[in-house]
């Protein structure tokens, strides 16, 4: 009998460790300790982000000073991310040596019970925390070679000279500027009419014109009917009847929640696992957290909500996470979207009135030699004062917007933020602008 039994070896980790250290008797169970830390760590944001880093520095080099040019070499990078990924895993499986790690597919089978490994475990708590997969449209013949998904592409032998990138989320945007910059030439399909719908349609425009001064052809509003191997590559049929023919095809049509390991009734599941603004399910004493809950697809949204809920288990006052507080980012290059709080779309769509300031990088010298001209700040306050949100396009974003996100869990006034002087020269000297407008 466990106090607390955590399913899904990803951020849940961290919550373990709390548990554990506060004396709680805790298992973890993990389908594949290989993958202890799960998607982000292992497939996702760690390794995409050092890909990223890496072919930055190829873009950096391609302009009137640097003489010559640099190109990556996919095998060494590969290789230097696989020893990255081995010695962050030890890491964290030293950090987990206060509970019991148990290697095997977790389901709950019954109300504070789990089987795995042909045993059935039990625990007064249980936190769910399986993540989420990659979801591949119907007609799409994946097969991880010419097919692929953002997996896939960390395992690259080599550079294709024309992939198509289907989705235009965050994984799509990444990927797209990575094989532009790495010198493929990308075609990004997208289901609509217009990138990020939900970004300020400022940002949405220089965002376009970045990819397409990247070399990205962008094919709007095309979807996929049917998408198979052929002799020389991918053959693509759209919906439209149209056909088109490229070496390599990734799917990056976003990622479905991980609910297989709920085997009772008492638990609800729609499309992700239901649970309230606590992460209880429908079955008291029962969490998830995470992917698998359906609400933000974020890690470092998974670590807030595990943590909260260990909290809550080992009887701390804790309040409701306020999930518009959490950033949200794609790392594209040179510049990066960011956005926290409310953004100019969701105000309009709930009726809020606001107020605006909007400032562009190319008021800034700092911009001309960072590939930034282009780049744009928002920032949102209420007619009470109080900072809403904030909209970044710029080199780094999702580290410049970490002002306003303290603003924001500070709940602060626009007189506060007015104060703020920051550094010059730096792109955060432009955020403070957009508050002095105000």
């Amino acid at each position: 009998m466990y106090d607390i039994i955590y399913i899904g070896g990803g951020l849940n980790y961290a919550g373990a460790i709390v548990a554990a250290k506060a004396g709680k008797k805790v298992a973890l169970i993990e389908r594949d300790m290989s993958q202890l830390g799960g998607v982000c760590l292992q497939k996702g944001c760690i390794p995409s982000k050092m890909f990223l880093h890496y072919a930055n520095l190829v873009y950096e080099s391609a302009n009137e000073i640097v003489e010559g040019s640099l190109s990556l070499d996919i095998q060494k990078l590969v290789a230097k991310k696989e020893a990255l990924l081995e010695s962050v895993t030890k890491v964290v499986t030293r950090q987990c040596s206060h509970f019991e790690l148990i290697e095997g597919e977790g389901k709950v089978i019954a109300p504070h019970k789990v089987a795995v490994n042909e045993t059935i475990l039990e625990a007064a708590h249980i936190v769910i925390g399986t993540g989420s997969s990659a979801f591949i449209p119907d007609g799409i013949e994946y097969n991880g070679d010419d097919i692929i998904i953002s997996d896939d592409v960390l395992e690259l032998s080599h550079f294709p000279k024309e992939i198509a990138i289907y989705g235009t989320g965050a994984i799509g945007l990444e990927m797209a500027s990575f094989f532009a910059t790495a010198g493929s030439r990308v075609i990004l399909i997208d289901r609509h009419d217009s990138l990020l719908s939900s970004a300020h349609p400022q940002i949405r425009d220089a965002l376009k014109e970045q990819l397409i001064k990247l070399g990205v052809t962008l094919l709007t509003n095309h979807s996929i009917k049917e998408a198979k191997e052929s002799y020389d590559g991918v053959t693509i049929l759209f919906e439209e009847g149209i056909e088109l023919q490229t070496e390599m095809l990734l799917v990056a049509t976003g990622r479905k929640a991980n609910i297989a390991v709920v085997g009772c009734d008492e638990i609800e599941v729609q499309h992700a696992i239901v649970t309230n603004e606590m992460f209880e399910t429908t079955l008291e004493k029962h969490y998830a957290i995470g992917d698998c809950n359906g609400k933000v697809q974020l890690a470092h949204a998974a670590r807030a909500e595990v943590l909260n809920v260990t909290q809550q288990i080992l009887g701390n006052s804790v309040e409701a996470l306020n999930l518009e507080h959490i950033v949200k980012f794609i790392h594209t290059l040179p510049m990066s979207y960011a956005t926290v709080g409310k953004g100019k779309a969701a105000l309009q769509k709930e009726q809020i009135l606001y107020k605006e300031s909007l400032i562009t990088l190319n008021q800034f010298t700092y911009s001309v030699y960072n590939h930034a001209k282009s780049g744009i700040m928002v920032t949102y306050v209420g007619e009470d004062g109080k900072i809403l949100g904030a909209e970044i396009l710029a080199p780094n974003a999702e580290e410049l917007i970490a002002t306003v996100a303290m603003s924001l869990a500070g709940e602060m006034h626009l007189r506060e933020a007015k104060k703020t002087i920051l550094a010059h020269p730096t792109f955060s000297e432009a955020l403070e602008r957009t508050f002095y407008k105000l």
